[in-house]
């Protein structure tokens, strides 16, 4: 049982979009991906820090759980870059790393040269790329092993990444460049990596199966419950009620010290354990209920699926465009018509881009450079901003 249906008279319209993708792309995990970068432009664009403070407001639903999203996905897609539910061996499995090592370089590269154009973005390619890299070691790894690995980090990486910040503001090093990529910056990668892994155990599952997708609906919604309750109940019994920061609010004080308050709450970009598991819950169902949706209802998703599959093209695109608009007017402001602006561009575009010309351009350079590099042989669309969606060896 896959979960998908056979295309009806007008399925010739989605099935155009992914010719070139080959005849293993899972639309689902493109469908989840444009969810994320969208929610990611409405954090952008979008959202003030007092609204998203608040957690009826659709603000507050783009903040930090789209960019989460992306994350999840990114181990994902690691997944099926390996060798999807059977993990490549041997030659391989080598050929895989370097695949991801490439991609991971041009990630970087590529987030680098969008910091310069400082448009007040916060660039989630950095750390991106870093997490990648923190995958590789775990190619190899079963579902349960990286379940327990992120969960482990999860529960250790808070109060961790708080002892880590105390040292690095009390040296003076807090905004230095590498403690701003694993420890003090808005996604530290020393927490984030969490995220990755649980998505390399997604990948490593038969995301083509219909339980299976059931499966991370009902346990991604298991899981928000668990870490949004938990910030919920941890706020009135330790905080006052007073949602947490998480604990960069403990980077200021001295070495060793700490304050439970500190750890309580799931506050967006807190960083704190319930925060990690009810985002990581949110991810898991969201792409469960996308590879439902993208199943059912192939032409109605197709559009926000090009946005997936041309994810990095459309991210960087934005925050160019973001960029000129600011160059050109320096008043200009976000808000939700801003929003709806750049979401439908991008929408429109991805689509007609992926309907004349398949791959989007930075897609096309990190597959055929990865290609290369591991000595393999030109072949279908890569999956994603970074890589594969097939569930065969790479």
């Amino acid at each position: 049982m896959t979960g998908e249906r056979a295309p009806g008279p007008g399925g010739a319209v989605a099935a155009r979009l992914w010719r070139r993708g080959g005849p293993d792309r899972v639309a689902g995990l493109d469908l989840a991906r444009g969810l994320a970068v969208l929610g990611m432009f409405g954090a952008h664009l979008g959202t003030s820090d007092r609204l998203a403070a608040d957690p009826v407001t659709w603000p507050a639903i783009v903040h930090g759980r789209p960019s989460i999203l992306f994350a999840t996905l990114a181990g994902v897609s690691i997944a099926l870059l390996s060798g999807g539910g059977i993990p490549a061996t041997g030659e391989a499995l080598v050929r895989a790393r370097t695949r991801i090592l490439v991609r991971a370089a041009w990630i970087f590269a590529i987030g680098g040269l969008l910091e310069l154009l400082d448009t007040r973005v916060a660039i989630i390619l950095g750390v991106y790329a870093v997490l990648f890299v923190l995958a590789t070691p775990f190619l190899r790894w079963p579902v349960s092993r990286l379940l327990a690995l992120a969960a482990g980090i999860a529960v250790a990486g808070p109060p961790l990444d708080l002892l880590l910040g105390q040292v690095a503001t009390e040296g003076g090093n807090a905004d230095d460049p590498f403690a701003d990529l694993v420890i003090t910056g808005v996604y530290p990668a020393l927490l984030w990596w969490a995220y990755v892994l649980a998505g390399l155990a997604v990948g490593r599952s038969d995301v083509r199966a219909g339980r299976v997708r059931v499966w991370l609906v009902g346990a991604g919604t298991g899981a928000a419950v668990l870490g949004y309750g938990g910030g919920w109940l941890t706020t009135r019994a330790v905080a006052d009620g007073r949602p947490s920061a998480g604990p960069e609010e403990g980077f200021g004080a001295g070495v060793g010290e700490w304050d439970p308050a500190w750890f309580t709450g799931a506050a967006p970009h807190s960083g704190t354990t319930f925060e990690m598991v009810g985002s990581t819950g949110v991810a898991v169902a969201v792409i469960g209920l996308c590879l439902l949706l993208a199943g059912r209802l192939p032409v109605l998703t197709a559009p926000l699926a090009a946005v997936g599959a041309l994810a990095l093209s459309v991210y960087t695109g934005h925050v160019v465009a973001l960029w000129l608009v600011r160059m050109l007017d320096p008043a200009a402001g976000g808000g939700p018509g801003t929003w709806l602006a750049f979401a439908g561009y991008a929408v429109l575009a991805a689509t007609i881009w992926r309907i004349v010309l398949g791959q989007g351009p930075l897609e096309r350079l990190l597959t055929w450079s990865s290609r290369r590099t591991a000595a393999l042989p030109s072949g279908p669309a890569d999956h994603g901003p970074s890589g594969d969606g097939r569930g065969g060896p790479p």
